[in-house]
């Protein structure tokens, strides 16, 4: 396994990492013990970094993944978390109020048997009035950080213009790390653009969903997938054309994503050991570069398509 720093915090993460959605049953049902026993195969195997949110499954990610993390050393991991976005009651609700903001840190800590969170992130703030996030939540989690609760705090957002806003409108050294998501992948590597920004002021680059939610796998795009069609049917094309010549599109899916060595990991969710396992070895194969030069013709006429969050 590989290891890159997150910008200037010290953390040492390995290239691929455990998004922890999964456990919140967010994609598919699953059995607790099924999700527990990934995350102990991530981190027996070499994977260091955990990233989940009280919105995954509406607080059931964290409680699942907190049962599991019970049995982990402390030093064995980087745990990352977030607020503003939450769920109850199957209603989803977002509050990136300052004393909400600072509840939640605490609320989440119990859930996740951890005394301190090594990453805490202001969720999808593509969703917020960016002047309250600027404003309220981010102080709130600074404040936090001075405490030693917290050690770092980040943002994360689908609509990648928001980073730079937020970025230019707190002090120096407040943002120290972005989590980006369908942004560095096979049909849309938008997240380049704004690496040169984030380096020079020494904030570290987090990579979300490899697979891009779906649309690079052979199963294909799930119904409630917000691609757009033309889109979702290049991706499905170019999945096929992998099937043609005997190798798999997620493979070489994984195998892009964590190949930038400017971006310190790639988060990939799981409830499967077996997938765990399957992605370690993937991401640890050599990029098949004739293979990866096939697929980007065939997905050029719909490269860096997006889509708004929902």
């Amino acid at each position: 396994m590989e290891y890159r720093k997150i910008g200037q915090t010290g953390l040492e993460v390995s290239s691929l990492s455990f998004g922890a959605s999964s456990l919140g049953g967010v994609f598919h049902s699953l059995k607790e013990e099924d999700g527990i026993r990934a995350v102990h195969t991530a981190v027996d195997n070499g994977i260091n970094f955990i990233d989940v949110s009280p919105y995954y499954g509406h607080e059931k990610a964290e409680a699942v993944l907190g049962k599991a993390l019970k049995e982990i050393d402390r030093g064995k991991y980087y745990l990352s978390t977030k607020v503003g976005r939450y769920g109850k009651d199957g209603v989803n609700y977002w509050d990136y109020s300052s004393k909400k903001a600072t509840e939640s840190v605490y609320e989440s800590m119990e859930r996740l048997n951890v005394d301190y969170i090594d990453i805490i992130n202001v969720h999808d703030i593509e969703f917020a009035d960016l002047n309250v996030v600027c404003n309220e939540t981010l102080p709130a989690l600074t404040a936090l950080r001075a405490q030693g609760i917290v050690k770092h705090v980040g943002i994360t957002n689908l609509t990648l213009r928001h980073f730079k806003y937020v970025i230019d409108h707190v002090p120096a050294g407040t943002v120290e790390s972005v989590l980006s998501f369908c942004h560095y992948c096979l049909n849309d590597d938008a997240l380049t653009d704004y690496l040169d920004y984030f380096e020079e002021r020494g904030i570290g680059v987090i990579n979300a969903s490899p697979f891009s939610m779906g649309l690079l796998t052979e199963r294909g795009a799930p119904d409630w997938h917000p691609a757009p069609k033309p889109l979702q049917d290049v991706c499905k094309q170019a999945a096929e054309y992998c099937k043609s010549k005997g190798k798999s599109i997620e493979q070489l899916a994984l195998k892009f994503s964590v190949s930038n060595p400017r971006i310190a990991t790639t988060l990939f969710s799981t409830t499967r050991s077996e997938a765990v396992l399957q992605n370690i070895r993937w991401a640890e194969e050599p990029l098949d570069e004739n293979l990866l030069k096939d697929v980007s013709k065939i997905l050029e006429s719909r490269f860096r398509d997006t889509w708004l969050n929902s």
